[in-house]
């Protein structure tokens, strides 16, 4: 097989985007990525493209959730700090983990960083690993380099401290986090505590109230809750 210019940008995205609506094919001709996605117009006609030269193109195999949740309990394996680790260990236990892992890592911006950069290596070794196992020669080096495996850090297994459920843990910590808030900011902390606390009465009773004798701007602003596997992908490059 003649080696390729292979446009590793999107050829990164590809294997990092694990969608069932969307397919991802390697032109061997060119190095170009052919996408084909449901319900778009051209779908078809590129679907009969492909089909009709099996030669020319390779389906991409992007790294599957269950991957990357293996990458994230590795990661969270080799957290040394214990609270933060006590807390991705509760994150990452059940769905909506990716979520809650990636919302942790925001008030930690320098693990957060050292995630993007693991992630980032491993995704790199798939995409190498899947190259070598085809025998696709790329005639421009990709621009993170060859990528060296090492060696595996264990999976975290989910065991939390005896006698603590996950609950009890975030609690402790939210003692913990009280005790060393200011006196003079306890007023603020207490009125936003008060607020999800009424929060999620009107839940449980199945009601849109808001928090009673609150101004707008004591109540917390919501953020977008928009979730995906794919959410661990850092911004604007692969991470996240």
């Amino acid at each position: 097989m003649p080696s390729i210019t292979i446009n590793w940008s999107d050829l990164e995205i590809a294997f990092e985007r694990n969608s069932p609506d969307q397919e991802s094919f390697l032109d061997l001709e060119n190095g170009d990525l052919l996408a084909i996605a449901e319900g778009e117009p051209d779908a078809a006609a590129r679907r009969t493209r492909v089909s009709g030269n099996p030669e020319r193109y390779l389906r991409i195999d992007p790294a599957s959730s269950r991957e990357q949740y293996r990458w994230m309990e590795r990661f969270v394996g080799a957290v040394q700090e214990q609270a933060l680790r006590e807390r991705l260990l509760v994150a990452i236990d059940g769905k909506g983990a990716f979520r809650r892992f990636k919302d942790v890592l925001l008030a930690f911006p320098a693990e957060r960083e050292r995630w993007f950069a693991y992630r980032s290596e491993l995704l790199h070794l798939h995409i190498q690993t899947w190259l070598d196992h085809l025998h696709v020669e790329a005639a421009n080096p990709p621009p993170w380099g060859r990528v060296v495996a090492r060696p595996e850090t264990p999976e975290t297994t989910h065991t939390l401290p005896v006698g603590e459920s996950p609950g009890e843990i975030l609690r402790r910590q939210a003692r913990e986090l009280i005790d060393e808030i200011p006196a003079a900011e306890m007023p603020t902390a207490i009125v936003f505590l008060e607020f999800l606390r009424e929060r999620g009465a009107a839940s449980l009773l199945g009601t849109g109230m808001a928090a009673p004798d609150r101004t707008s701007e004591e109540l917390p602003r919501q953020h977008d809750e928009h979730d995906s596997d794919d959410d661990l992908v850092k911004e604007g490059a692969v991470a996240s």
